[in-house]
């Protein structure tokens, strides 16, 4: 829309009667003849264009305030001869820019401007809060990378890398750590224990011998002294062996180490169950036919053995099973002990043969030979047969 001009667009009508011979006629009016000069028209501007201004509230768009007409309708008026057309320079583009003003912090919940900055003209060089006037004097000057530069930037890239492998490890590293810290301290224990086992704190000082009944005990301490001094992890079992074999008494035996330097010895004696006649005498044997004590005259206490195949035999062995299985009471009791088999083993008891059989139900025929001698003492019978628990035959 065009917008119309506060000035008509063309010179006022004059009197068409004007005085030729120029005597300064006023017209109609009778006034002095004076020449007004004309003000040019303004720009023109294209229909529905918008007038823009810089004033703040005052940027808005006006249009024509002139009701439509048919004149308008018809289309713009041509110019005059005295209108004048003016260019319109580009918005944004005349005069310098105005002067960046940094920021300040609100004192008092206003914002102060920067009486310098604000007074600053806009072709003056940057300056900061502390008075400085030229900001970039200092500025490093370009120049191009060289292998220093590279060396430095690799090395930061580095160290940043690390620092960054170091956070995201960082549990896992105190996870490995206490693993450490504990086998460690297990090493250091075991250690520790194994030097304090293998040290002289822990020799054998003292040798205790348990469980001797015929065998003299300060013998066979005696015959293990040659352990004396060793550490009770250094004791060895085989030289203990040797010691113990001039011993036939002794059927088994164990080692115990009693920290810190106590050695004891635990013996079981073996159980002589009579003897058996030779040429050099009366030998004492156990139930395996070892040999214990040979002596010119019978042992009291022990039956004599008349056993086929002698000792190491089937009916030698069945002999001394049967022997271990009586009694306390009848043990003592028993004065001779015979078998051709492992069968027919037969003891006298008190001058009554006692017909055992087999060593098998030892324990039954035990009790019946007990109950058979209460109701018929041996001195009135002449031989309990027991072969069968359940069937007992007295004669």
């Amino acid at each position: 829309m065009r917008r119309p001009s506060p000035l008509p667009s063309t010179p006022p009508a004059h009197s068409s009667a004007e005085p030729s011979d120029g005597s300064g006629a006023q017209g109609d009016t009778g006034g002095p003849d004076r020449s007004e000069p004309l003000l040019p028209a303004p720009a023109r501007r294209p229909a529905g264009s918008a007038r823009r201004s810089g004033a703040g509230p005052a940027d808005t768009v006006h249009d024509d305030p002139a009701p439509f007409s048919a004149d308008r309708a018809a289309g713009p008026a041509a110019p005059g001869p005295h209108d004048e057309t003016v260019p319109l320079e580009p918005f944004g583009e005349s005069g310098p820019l105005a002067p960046v003003v940094p920021f300040a912090p609100p004192v008092d919940g206003r914002v102060e401007p920067d009486d310098d900055v604000a007074s600053a003209p806009a072709d003056s060089p940057p300056t900061d809060r502390t008075g400085d006037t030229d900001l970039t004097a200092d500025a490093p000057e370009d120049r191009p990378l060289g292998w220093r530069d590279v060396w430095t930037a690799a090395r930061a890239r580095r160290r940043a890398l690390r620092r960054e492998i170091r956070r995201f490890t960082a549990r896992q590293r105190r996870r490995r750590n206490a693993w450490i810290a504990g086998l460690g301290a297990v090493v250091i224990v075991g250690l520790g224990a194994v030097a304090t086992a293998y040290s002289p704190l822990f020799a054998v000082s003292e040798i205790t011998v348990v469980g001797t009944d015929r065998l003299d005990a300060d013998a066979v301490e005696a015959a293990l002294g040659g352990q004396m001094g060793i550490p009770l992890a250094l004791v060895d079992s085989s030289e203990v062996k040797a010691a113990l074999v001039g011993f036939p008494l002794v059927e088994t035996y164990t080692v115990e180490a009693r920290p810190p330097q106590e050695l004891v010895v635990r013996i079981v004696e073996r159980t002589p169950i009579g003897s058996v006649s030779s040429k050099a005498g009366h030998t004492l044997v156990d139930a395996a036919g070892v040999a214990l004590q040979t002596t010119k005259k019978a042992p009291k206490g022990y039956p004599r053995l008349d056993v086929a195949g002698g000792p190491g035999s089937r009916a030698f062995g069945a002999t001394g099973a049967v022997y271990r299985s009586l009694p306390e009471d009848l043990r003592t009791r028993v004065s001779a002990m015979s078998a051709t088999t492992p069968n027919d083993v037969t003891l006298t008891i008190d001058g009554a043969d006692v017909l055992w059989g087999s060593s098998a139900d030892s324990a039954e025929k035990a009790v019946v030979l007990a109950a058979a001698m209460s109701a018929s003492p041996p001195d009135e019978v002449e031989m309990y047969d027991i072969s069968s628990p359940g069937a007992v035959v007295i004669r």
